[in-house]
């Protein structure tokens, strides 16, 4: 449905100015709107490329990247770098292409708005004088047709056949009153009839074409705003894509046969333990000298070492520089563990 401002809205010129001026007002809210947005997009990538970077490895560690759990965390830290560009990217965008844009519209919208109610102004001020100009005239010759009537009513109470020079000349300025008053009048009335027909219809036809322009713009805005949001949308698919593919690489029996893989020895399990008999020491019908080689072969025995032994560093089967801590114990004279 199309509307006229110039004939629907003839006598709105003030409410027309605020409605224009609240508009420009709303075009400079969302461009600063945008521009926030922008700069938190900004902020989030900033955390998120330091987040990502803070808990990747160092370096490369062969102990760690052999497990598949290692291998998906750090390819999801990559790809959420990646997401991190994204929106460094989109801010860009925002930034370039509706920031930038809408500041110099809304400059450009200012000058021609200012420029469409200085018309209007003068215009207005121009009926006003033209106003004024008639009232002026009509209240002249209203004071002169007064004054000729009281001229006339001094004339005829003193019955006079002809009249004074005062009394013409006061009808004579009644007359010229009531020529300036119909020329002023046919004036106004022109004046009247090309502000309302002419000069305040093409005013404020501008006027509305502007408002029209500016509501396009900030639809256009918006769209853009949409589309520089889906334009990233495709390669933040393809990053959480591949974290889903990182996840669902994770093998847990893998992980647990390779580090059977790393720390296996290779060595069997120790057998048990045998029995030894130490009751004969304590007889005491054996013989001293026999009671003596007891006693030498204790103390050979004694110097005997648990099978849970010290290792040196050249007997650990992995060959590390770390030596094994096992327990370390001696079997005394009187068949006590020490």
């Amino acid at each position: 449905m199309s509307c006229n401002w110039g004939t629907e809205l003839w006598d709105q010129f003030d409410n027309l100015e605020k409605h224009t001026s609240w508009g420009i007002d709303f075009l400079e809210r969302y461009t600063k709107f945008v521009k926030e947005r922008a700069d938190i997009e900004l902020s989030y990538a900033k955390q998120i490329r330091s987040l990502s970077k803070k808990y990747h490895p160092k370096r490369n560690r062969e102990d760690e990247s052999r497990y598949t759990w290692f291998v998906a965390f750090a390819a999801t830290l990559q790809q959420l770098n990646e997401l991190a560009i994204q929106r460094e990217d989109l801010a860009e965008n925002l930034n370039a292409q509706i920031v930038c844009e809408l500041t110099r519209y809304t400059q450009e919208l200012k000058t021609e708005r200012k420029s469409h109610f200085q018309d209007g102004r003068r215009a207005q001020q121009h009926i006003e004088s033209s106003w004024k100009q008639l009232e002026s005239s009509k209240r002249r010759f209203e004071r002169d047709c007064k004054e000729a009537e009281r001229a006339q009513h001094v004339s005829d109470k003193i019955d006079l056949d002809n009249k004074t020079d005062g009394e013409k000349q006061k009808q004579q300025a009644a007359e010229e009153s009531r020529k300036d008053y119909m020329t002023s009048l046919n004036q106004f009335n022109q004046d009247q009839h090309q502000h309302y027909h002419t000069l305040v219809p093409v005013i404020y036809q501008r006027i509305q074409d502007m408002e029209e322009r500016r509501i396009e713009r900030i639809g256009e805005a918006m769209r853009s705003l949409a589309e520089a949001e889906r334009k990233v949308l495709p390669v933040v698919s393809r990053c959480l894509d591949a974290m889903m593919e990182a996840a669902e690489s994770i093998q847990p029996r893998k992980d647990t046969r390779q580090v059977v893989e790393v720390y296996k020895s290779g060595f069997d399990p120790p057998g048990d333990v045998e029995f030894e008999d130490y009751s004969a020491t304590m007889r005491r019908s054996i013989s001293e000298s026999s009671y003596l080689d007891n006693r030498t072969e204790e103390r050979r025995q004694s110097r005997k070492l648990w099978p849970f032994i010290r290792k040196t560093k050249s007997q650990l089967p992995w060959g590390r520089l770390t030596e094994a801590r096992l327990p370390y114990c001696t079997i005394g004279p009187s068949g006590h563990h020490q």
